[in-house]
């Protein structure tokens, strides 16, 4: 869980109570103490300025709350609030991070399937096989097309069913099958699922799942053809390797046995698996790594050899949208090159394979690779990537008016909270002047674009003053007796009392400036960076 920067935790309430996310029991209770007494309503006896600190107080407190409850606070370290507001179950089996975890996604799976209990969850594939030679013989473009769709449905907490069908024509030829599947949940750990199945692969059977412990799953299922009463039985083990990584072995006994092995590994860059497939009559070794560019672009490259396949498969796609992506690949192999068209939306599929030619010329080959790669970089650079950048820049203009109400209102928050900071900052200032110690002259917090334009820029241009916020007061109340300032590391400097995030969704900076010992001294540091000053390398 990250924020909406894709950075690290924001962990705000140690910015709150402004300790080191390392910090120790004692060192947090003495932050808390330190800070009750600087916003306990009972120290004000103007009325606006007690309302004032008891909004403060209260943001004090809830930190000091849950940043002192040792199984709230891994909670909080792992998942921020939302783990916290989750409904996660506390106690002591629920004392280890990975327990945690396990537990909070337990749960998530549940509200997900409660809040989907009285919806059908539609899904389905549409396969249209189109041929060049074909079309260039006169004998129409139309090679095939198969179109499959199925439907879950949550029957009760523990029961989900599953409808689907298929349909496939080639050529002259055709055929359909209808299926139908029921899961039911036996436990947390495990599940068993009824299926049956009529048309080209008529067929009853049923498997059921274990989770035989935190990182192994064991599946066995049994099913029977009703066209030549063969029987398969199947067992398959899936172990977590690592993070990141899985693994699996599955055993296939019937009329074609064979054991297959897997190993899948995936993160935030990529994706990559592989297969190998050993049967008594045939074998199959196949690959694909996916590597992904940005949140929304990504390359992808296949293969497959085997007794019946050999062919290697290279693209890429775009997200187009929330829900929409599109992919294109360019496949060689013994049956041909083929250009294949994707369009992916929610649980939608649209397929269209294209076969350019049956025979592999390599003058062909190259070309009908160079095309399309020449035509997608030509298309992104002067018509995809401008049009991109003009959305980019609308939304960020609409979400900037959706959140401006939000900003000005931490933005007076903040503002109050330095007024009650105002009165000791300036003491321990005037303090530091009378010992030619550290005096913070001028700290500013905002956007990084913005305080690159400079002071000057910023007063002639609303909306860069707009993404910065004077944090000079804050500061000064921030520094020890003996001269010195510390901002942790890895906690969101908006977090800090006094301080507010003034452009949302933006990379923020801190640009400080001080003196000390008669000398001048600047610095800038990033929004999560630790900032300790006084040091000689900031000196001007």
């Amino acid at each position: 869980m990250q924020d909406g920067e894709s950075g690290p935790l924001k962990r705000e309430l140690y910015a709150v109570l402004q300790v080191s996310p390392e910090a120790t029991d004692e060192e947090i209770r003495k932050a808390y103490r330190h800070w009750a007494q600087v916003y306990h309503p009972d120290k004000y006896q103007d009325q606006h300025m007690k309302e004032i600190a008891t909004q403060n107080f209260q943001r004090i407190c809830e930190a000091y709350e849950i940043l002192s409850d040792e199984n709230k606070r891994v909670i909080y370290d792992i998942y921020g609030m939302e783990g916290l507001t989750s409904g996660l179950e506390l106690g002591p089996k629920l004392n280890k991070p990975e327990e945690l975890k396990e537990e909070l996604e337990r749960l998530k799976r549940m509200k997900e399937q409660e809040k989907m209990a009285a919806h059908f969850r539609p899904s389905g594939t549409v396969l249209a096989n189109l041929s060049l030679p074909q079309f260039l013989d006169g004998d129409g473009i139309m090679r095939g097309m198969a179109m499959s769709s199925e439907v879950h449905s949550q029957l009760s907490k523990r029961n989900i069913i599953a409808i689907g069908g298929n349909l496939e024509v080639q050529e002259n030829a055709g055929g359909a099958s209808a299926s139908a599947v029921l899961v039911h949940q036996l436990s947390s750990a495990s599940s068993i699922e009824f299926m049956a199945a009529a048309g080209l692969r008529a067929l009853i059977g049923v498997q059921t799942t274990r989770q035989l412990s935190l990182h192994s799953t064991a599946t066995i299922a049994i099913a029977k053809s009703l066209r030549d009463g063969s029987i398969n039985l199947s067992n398959t083990w899936t172990r977590q390797l690592s993070e990141t990584t899985n693994g699996n072995i599955q055993l296939l006994l019937g009329p074609e046995s064979s054991i297959v092995v897997g190993l899948r590994k995936k993160d935030r860059k990529m994706t990559a698996a592989g297969q190998l497939k050993i049967g008594t009559s045939s074998f199959e070794a196949s690959a694909h790594y996916t590597h992904r560019f940005s949140s929304k672009s990504h390359g992808r490259i296949a293969g497959r050899l085997g007794s019946t396949a050999m062919e290697i498969e290279v693209g890429g796609g775009r997200k187009i949208s929330e829900f929409s992506t599109v992919r294109m690949l360019y496949t060689i192999g013994i049956q041909g090159i083929f250009w294949k068209f994707e369009l992916h939306r929610g649980g939608q599929k649209l397929i269209i394979p294209v076969l350019l030619s049956e025979h592999l010329n390599l003058a062909f080959a190259t070309g009908a690779f160079l095309f399309p790669t020449s035509l997608y970089f030509f298309l992104k650079k002067y018509i995809i990537k401008p049009y991109y950048l003009k959305r980019e820049k609308q939304k960020a203009l609409e979400n900037k008016e959706k959140t401006s109400a939000q900003v000005q209102e931490a933005r007076a928050a903040a503002e109050k909270a330095q007024q009650l900071l105002q009165h000791v900052a300036n003491r321990k200032r005037n303090r530091q002047v009378e010992t030619n110690g550290l005096v913070i002259t001028r700290a500013l917090y905002g956007s990084c674009r913005a305080l690159k334009k400079g002071e000057e820029q910023r007063a002639v241009d609303d909306k860069l003053a707009s993404e910065v916020i004077d944090v000079t007061v804050p500061l000064n109340f921030l520094v020890n007796d003996s001269g010195q300032l510390k901002l942790h590391e890895g906690v969101k400097k908006s977090g800090i009392m006094g301080f507010c995030d003034p452009c949302p969704g933006e990379p923020k900076q801190l640009h400080v400036e001080y003196t000390c010992g008669g000398q001048i001294f600047e610095v800038t540091v990033d929004d999560y960076a630790e900032l300790s000053i006084p040091q000689e390398a900031h000196r001007l």
